[in-house]
Order: C-alpha cells, then sequence, then structure tokens
C-alpha cells in the first residue's frame, strides 16, 4: 500500500515570491481586474426539470412545474452571463473543457439559492467555486492571481494643487 505524496492542498501553498518558487519556475498567470468582455458561450447544460408533489386522496404524485422551471431556467442563464464578467472568465475562454463545471457551479449556486437546498448543495458549491477559481484557494490551485488595479489607485489619489505663481507687479518708468 503506497503511502503519502502529493495531494491537491498538502502542505503550505506556492508562495509566488518565494526563492524556492522563483528557482521551480513557479509563477501565477495574472487575470485581468477588469473582467473578461468576450462573447459568454451558450448555457450547456441542458434545462433543468421541476417538480412539484400534489396530493389526491392518499395518493402522492409529481407533476412537471412549468413556471418552476421557466423561472429556474431564467436564473441559470442570468447567473451564467454574470459570472462569465469575471476575472477568471479568461482563463475560462482558453478552456473549453471547464466550461461543464462552470455550468455544474452556476446550477448548484441557483439550487442553492431555494428554501429545498441540502447540506449536501452547499458543500458541492464550494468545490465547484474551488474547481472554477472562483476562492482564494481555487485562484492559487489553478496558478492564477487577479491583477490589482494600478489605474484605480493612481485615480483615485488626490490630485496635487498645483503651485501657483504669483504675479508680481513692477514699477514701469512712464517716459
Amino acid at each position: 500500500m503506497s503511502k503519502g505524496g502529493a495531494r491537491n492542498r498538502s502542505g503550505p501553498s506556492p508562495d509566488p515570491k518565494s526563492r524556492t518558487s522563483e528557482r521551480k519556475g513557479y509563477i501565477l498567470t495574472a487575470l485581468p481586474n477588469g473582467g473578461f468582455d468576450g462573447e459568454v458561450p451558450e448555457f450547456p447544460l441542458p434545462k433543468m426539470s421541476i417538480f412539484r408533489w400534489e396530493y389526491e386522496g392518499d395518493r402522492r404524485f409529481q407533476v412537471y412545474d412549468t413556471s418552476a422551471t421557466e423561472t429556474f431556467r431564467e436564473r441559470e442563464l442570468d447567473l451564467w452571463a454574470t459570472v462569465w464578467s469575471y476575472p477568471q472568465a479568461c482563463a475560462w475562454s482558453l478552456e473549453p473543457w471547464r466550461w461543464n463545471s462552470v455550468a455544474m457551479w452556476t446550477r448548484t449556486f441557483v439550487t442553492c439559492e431555494s428554501s429545498s437546498a441540502t447540506a449536501a448543495d452547499k458543500g458541492s458549491l464550494h468545490r465547484f467555486a474551488d474547481q472554477i477559481g472562483l476562492t482564494p484557494a481555487g485562484l492559487r490551485e489553478n496558478g492564477w492571481a487577479i491583477a490589482p488595479d494600478q489605474v484605480a489607485v493612481k485615480r483615485d489619489e488626490p490630485e496635487e494643487a498645483t503651485p501657483r505663481r504669483e504675479r508680481r507687479l513692477r514699477a514701469v518708468d512712464a517716459q
């Protein structure tokens, strides 16, 4: 039986500013602070059907709930469009194989907004968020860092008052 070995999140996470990381060539890919402004791909998952319980005497049966299904789908598509404006979407756009994970995070997020969400739903939401880089730990695992907005720092600094030159009056001989 094998023992130990490298596992996800085992040991301290690499510090990109350390000498060891520099020696190993470990650097984080900078994601633009302003987010992704490219085209949002089509939501890859099929529409999720929502059912409700109905009772007829002692008999209980499920009925397809058209309104709830449409409401769920609209929320999914809205969140899908929103999440594609995040900085991480710049990396996802280059890796279409991640889109299903992003879609599953979206679906799970919408599920967790409902009152019928379970603890398992909420736990899987966190795992999906790590996988797609929506948490600080997930960003590190994927080797990403969101670049600081250096322009905003300059923009927020108060402008220094430019020194005014005083005009000095000179006496002129009137001849």
